[in-house]
């Protein structure tokens, strides 16, 4: 599967440029024209990671409602623009997240327990409680530290694409965003800057259908998201989100294109989000039942699931064992975090100086012997 260079969209291989390219229907059945044909064993762990990744987030769900947690960012339904994406990058490439990529981090080898701490805030955190809820940073996985300011990332993703091009080195980087970010000053430097300079990068825009409760069509005045892509001379393509091969036949083309010196490709990835945007949102108070319930016929999940049942590679059997593995993980991980402390009060004075001047030393001196607040004051 190729993606062109040339614009405007009609010359997009996959029709006009209102087309959403599609490999799955939601029965699970795949176009025989377009099926990229990946080795089962790949979309066994695609599937495995969308599932986990769903799992965790039920759970994460509930216990920032009993107050265990302070915050959680999930992505039911957009399990498969997230995980399939990733799968299609090399283990060399960059991925700057914004904050609810972290099963593209668990697909590339990030520990659940590590992901958990960041969750706690504990002394066991990557970042030692620094960051919110959900700001992990997986360096070993390539996986860029999560900020919270809209768009940062993808400014951050043309960077590191830069990079790696003025070093001849064989690495792309992907940028993870939504259709909100689209509005972001970070979105439109970094796009013109890729187009210019033809930078290895991906712009992966996850079109959830809302950017908390602005829906797309406020958004946006462009007929499709993709559109975007035509002032900076950036290739782009629309692609069904929830559609696992989809996506990875997508991303896959356009990260071939990037490393051959081509430059970088926008793929819309069509997807809705399931639940709210965050545990701090009520979607309830925007949108309607009946919407939510209509595009939940079409759940990543779902759709995978029947792909490998179609192929005899997933049995009911199957995917009790592996929930239940995948939850008494979990609950392992949850008990460890909510046993190991919190991180010191010295080391907020930590990783500023390579080497600690007088001043700050002194500080740290008395932060540490100073009176305490009673906990949990």
């Amino acid at each position: 599967m190729e993606i062109q260079q040339s614009y405007p969209p009609s010359a997009l291989p996959w029709g006009g440029d209102q087309e959403v390219f599609a490999v799955l229907d939601n029965e699970g059945h795949a176009s025989a024209s377009k099926d990229p044909r990946l080795p089962l064993a790949l979309v066994k762990r695609i599937y495995e990671t969308m599932l986990r990744g769903r799992i965790i987030d039920e759970r994460l769900m509930k216990l920032q409602r009993q107050g265990r947690i302070g915050f959680h960012v999930g992505a039911e339904g957009e399990e498969a623009a997230i995980v399939a994406s990733a799968a299609a990058m090399e283990p060399q490439d960059w991925l700057a997240p914004c904050y609810r990529e972290v099963a593209a981090a668990l697909y590339r080898g990030l520990p659940l327990q590590t992901y958990i701490d960041n969750m706690y805030g504990n002394a066991d955190d990557t970042c030692l409680g620094r960051q919110m809820p959900d700001h992990v940073t997986a360096r070993d996985q390539r996986y860029v530290s999560v900020t919270a300011p809209i768009g940062t990332q993808i400014t951050q993703a043309v960077g590191l694409a830069w990079a790696s091009k003025l070093k001849r080195e064989d690495v792309v980087s992907a940028a993870y965003f939504g259709d909100g970010a689209t509005s972001s000053n970070d979105f439109h430097a970094a796009m013109n800057f890729a187009g210019v300079f033809k930078t290895p990068c991906l712009f992966l825009l996850r079109n959830n259908g809302w950017a908390i409760s602005v829906p797309a069509d406020r958004q946006t005045a462009s007929r499709t998201y993709a559109d975007k892509g035509i002032a900076y001379g950036v290739p782009a393509v629309r692609c069904d989100g929830n559609d696992a091969l989809a996506v990875y036949a997508t991303v896959s083309a356009a990260r071939a294109r990037a490393a051959a010196g081509e430059g970088p490709t926008l793929i819309e990835l069509v997807t809705y989000r399931l639940g709210p945007h965050t545990t701090s949102d009520d979607p309830t108070v925007y949108r309607d039942k009946a919407e939510v319930e209509e595009h939940a016929k079409a759940d990543p999940i779902v759709r995978l699931r029947k792909y490998l049942e179609h192929q005899g590679a997933w049995t009911t059997e199957d995917e009790q064992r592996f929930t239940a593995e995948a939850q008494a993980e979990l609950k392992g991980c949850i008990d460890k975090a909510e046993n190991t402390p919190e991180p010191s009060i010295a080391s907020m004075f930590e990783d500023v100086y390579a080497t600690m001047p007088a001043h700050l030393a002194e500080q740290q001196r008395q932060c540490v012997e100073g009176p305490r607040a009673k906990k949990k004051h």
